[in-house]
């Protein structure tokens, strides 16, 4: 079933429960106080498995006259029925321990009778009953499509609970919820019908009938019943109530109901006269009670209450997501030529939206340079009588799958495509976080190959966390075949609040047009190595991200100078105490783990900036596998090195006479990762994605060979942790 299925079945049912479903979540939020409130009375008694039925029958008979019946129920509130020493009748609650009265009356307080009744019944009866139930159902319904739409996100559940790539705050925390609350949002949902169906005699009889002969009166003497075998063998937790005979007659017996059986004890011998399990509905009746509404347990009820706090959020961030998805996929620029005039076709594919901007972009860009171009989404492509280029920006969802708005691309192409000699050129949008990266995009270009008349202008193209940097780079290339000069300029967006840095320190540059700078917040500010600095130069407005080494509460960059590069050389020419308007981003991913674990750290140029400052602050168990191009190369970081042992460090040249490359020395070592990956250590990559690509690649025959293991077993684990560009 495609994925547009799920997010439509999930949204429709979303919008059409919402009132219900916020009535609902509010009044849970109330009642799942009442069962803490009355594990808080002191007729809450607790350890009640500790205490066995024949004790407290024991203390019972010793201190009242007559015992009638014992009752415990779900908030293990013991309740006795006596005729005491004075001939008084009553019914109390009492310590099952010492027998004594305890004082105080468990009466329902006002707003949890309120709540209770709108809960159940929206104040209507039997008929609000029947709209509870099937408004259950549907909220069982959300949440299993939702959990669908998740598990389809994150690529297969096996990923259920791997790494996000946070694209928007209401998405990512729609996600992070969603996966923790799944299961008490289901026992909710679940329970609720099945209660609505209770209620109504839609289940199965589960009346019990004891079927036993008369019994003639034993000669043997009396048997008092603290000394049955069954009362002495059976915990008070386990009882639900114990009726005593009615009168001495030996065909009245004990009648002693517990949370799976029922039993006729004989009341002289203690003998079981007749036993029978409750019914499987019986059974599930009362777990489910007390899973819906948390009674005896304090802890299952805090679950209960943020599982309704949940739900509120879900509709509030779902229903943000929907807005800001519609708004973004309304976001393109109106079309000035009509489609079967336009020359150039720009067709997008897009989950979230964010694809848009970079369409509207170039579309703008090719229109500015006299072209006559046509936008639109992967899903309308169509016939178009004058089209000569054909440009496809698409994003991946989840495993490999198209977005929403291209689910029926490849049928649509199959049947319009037609013999006109077409260049065409592919970008594809996604994340390294996820296995298959920009795997819809490669299915395109996969496809186009097996039609003789389109002709690629350029190599498919994947562009990793949305970088319009990157973008910009590829726009040149694509202006270079075309013959045409394209300015693609970001949409001003929004900055959010930045931080002012002083730089204190700057390094001289070295023959690889290398530098090194030092910051220091003006401000106090929470931040460690593997973070990001965002940095959105003023000349363009186009965010720049750097890895940060944390050095003594100041910020460590590694930068490569680029003779046209617009950030690079603003820090370059930036003055010692000259300020800095800058934002930290928080990269959790890709931070220490907190358990000391071996590390092995690998990177290529200025992919070392996060490593210098984690082994500033952490130099046992870790080991440094560097890339760069000469010896002299290395003269830029050495004082950053002296603590960790030289025999930690490897080293891979590029330029010297002996190349090597860091992905090769690292099959040198193969015991050593193989001994890492084995004791749950962990591999941290930061630098170019080719670098990346080749260490992925030998990484993979390390394990295979080593530990007869592929490689996705340790990423699966998060043992392997990258920051790559």
């Amino acid at each position: 079933m495609t994925i547009s299925i799920w997010r439509y079945s999930h949204l429709m049912l979303a919008i059409s429960s919402s009132l219900f479903i916020i009535i609902a979540a509010v009044t849970g939020i109330i009642l799942a106080f009442e069962p803490i409130s009355n594990q808080l009375e002191p007729f809450a008694i607790q350890e009640l498995e500790k205490q066995s039925l024949a004790k407290t029958i024991a203390v019972l008979e010793t201190t009242y006259d007559e015992v009638v019946e014992l009752k415990i129920d779900d908030n293990h509130f013991v309740e006795a029925s006596v005729i005491t020493k004075n001939g008084d009748d009553k019914t109390f609650f009492i310590n099952p321990f010492t027998g004594k009265e305890i004082v105080g009356k468990a009466e329902k307080k006002p707003i949890y009778r309120w709540a209770t009744n709108l809960h159940r019944s929206l104040f209507l009866k039997s008929t609000g009953r029947i709209i509870v139930a099937v408004f259950s159902f549907l909220l069982a319904l959300i949440t299993i499509t939702g959990s669908i739409l998740i598990i389809k996100r994150q690529g297969g559940i096996r990923k259920l609970f791997s790494k996000i790539v946070k694209e928007n705050t209401a998405q990512y925390y729609h996600i992070i919820f969603g996966r923790w609350t799944l299961i008490p949002i289901l026992i909710i949902t679940c329970t609720g019908v099945y209660l609505s169906l209770e209620k109504f005699s839609l289940l199965p009889e589960t009346k019990i009938t004891h079927n036993y002969e008369s019994t003639v009166k034993s000669s043997t003497s009396k048997i008092v019943a603290k000394d049955f075998e069954l009362f002495k063998t059976i915990n008070l937790s386990d009882v639900k109530s114990l009726e005593y005979p009615f009168s001495e007659d030996e065909e009245d017996y004990f009648f002693l109901k517990t949370t799976r059986k029922e039993y006729l004890v004989h009341q002289y011998t203690g003998k079981i006269i007749s036993n029978q399990d409750l019914s499987f509905v019986s059974i599930l009746s009362n777990w489910s009670l007390i899973l819906h509404t948390g009674r005896g347990t304090i802890v299952w009820s805090i679950i209960l209450l943020l599982s309704c706090f949940a739900i509120l959020f879900f509709i509030f961030s779902g229903f943000t997501i929907s807005i800001k998805r519609k708004q973004k996929n309304n976001n393109f620029v109106k079309n000035k030529f009509h489609k079967d005039k336009a020359e150039f076709l720009i067709l997008v594919g897009s989950e979230t939206g964010s694809t848009y901007l970079f369409a509207n972009a170039l579309y703008k860009a090719l229109l500015n340079a006299g072209k006559a171009v046509y936008i639109d989404s992967l899903n309308n492509f169509t016939n178009y009588n004058n089209l000569r280029h054909l440009i496809i920006l698409t994003a991946t969802y989840g495993d490999g799958e198209p977005p929403i708005n291209a689910a029926h691309f490849f049928k649509k192409f199959k049947k319009y495509a037609n013999d006109a000699p077409i260049n065409y050129s592919i970008v594809g949008f996604g994340s390294l976080a996820y296995a298959k990266y920009c795997q819809f995009a490669l299915d395109i270009d996969n496809t186009f190959k097996n039609y003789p008349n389109y002709t690629p202008l350029l190599p498919l193209k994947k562009i990793n966390n949305q970088s319009f940097s990157d973008f910009k780079k590829w726009s040149l290339a694509y202006s270079q075949k075309i013959n045409t000069e394209l300015t693609v300029k970001q949409e001003v967006q929004k900055i959010k609040k930045q931080q002012t840095f002083t730089l204190v320190e700057k390094s001289p540059i070295n023959k690889d047009d290398t530098y090194l700078v030092r910051f220091k917040p003006n401000k106090r500010v929470q931040f460690t190595s593997g973070d990001l600095l965002s940095i959105r130069p003023t000349e363009d407005n186009v965010e720049r991200l750097y890895s940060i080494g944390k050095i003594n509460n100041d910020i460590l960059l590694s930068i490569k100078k680029h003779e046209y590069g617009v950030c690079s050389n603003l820090l370059f020419n930036l003055p010692t105490n000259g300020q800095l308007q800058a934002k930290i981003s928080k990269n959790k991913g890709f931070h220490l783990p907190k358990r000391n674990r071996k590390i092995i750290l690998i990177a290529n140029g200025t992919g070392i900036a996060p490593f210098l400052g984690m082994l500033n602050d952490k130099t046992t168990n870790m080991h440094l596998f560097l890339g760069i191009r000469t010896n002299a190369s290395l003269e830029l970081y050495q004082p950053y090195l002296h603590k960790i042992s030289s025999q930690h460090i490897h080293i891979a040249y590029s330029q010297e006479k002996e190349r090597t490359y860091v992905q090769e020395i690292l099959l040198d070592q193969k015991e050593l990762i193989a001994d890492v990956l084995s004791n749950k250590g962990v591999i941290m990559i930061c630098g170019s994605i080719v670098m990346m690509k080749g260490v992925l690649k030998n990484l993979e025959k390390i394990t295979l060979e080593q530990l007869n293991s592929p490689l996705k077993k340790f990423q699966h684990a998060n043992q392997i942790k990258t920051d790559c560009y």
